[in-house]
């Protein structure tokens, strides 16, 4: 048996779980995740959780409200599924600021 591989799907399931959690209409960051889970260093890794998601699996886990620190969706290279996120996000009820296309925390943030 593959430890490495067991330990990643553990954490993948865990992101998985927590952000299930997070209501529609709401944000919350890569980091605050890994914090959630007790690895606060890990956010890269919640990252690359989210981005294994199966097609069928995105329905289930509502990926696109995870957003970086600064407030921005954050999908290097991939513009069509940036739109997708942020189209799905304003479809909730979340809005971005033109000027900076970030989004306000202290209004639309999920941080328990």
């Amino acid at each position: 048996m593959d430890t490495a591989k067991t330990k990643s799907t553990n954490f993948y399931d865990s992101v998985y779980t927590v952000v299930k959690k997070i209501p529609k209409g709401k944000v919350t960051t890569y980091g605050h995740i890994a914090l959630l889970l007790g690895n606060p260093r890990a956010a890269r890794a919640v990252g690359y959780a989210l981005n294994a998601l199966k097609k069928e699996m995105e329905s289930k886990i509502p990926w696109q409200r995870v957003i970086n620190a600064k407030g921005q969706i954050s999908f290097r290279g991939d513009g069509f599924r940036a739109d997708l996120q942020k189209k799905i996000l304003q479809s909730e009820g979340v809005l971005f600021d033109l000027n900076n296309d970030t989004l306000n925390f202290d209004k639309y943030g999920w941080f328990p």
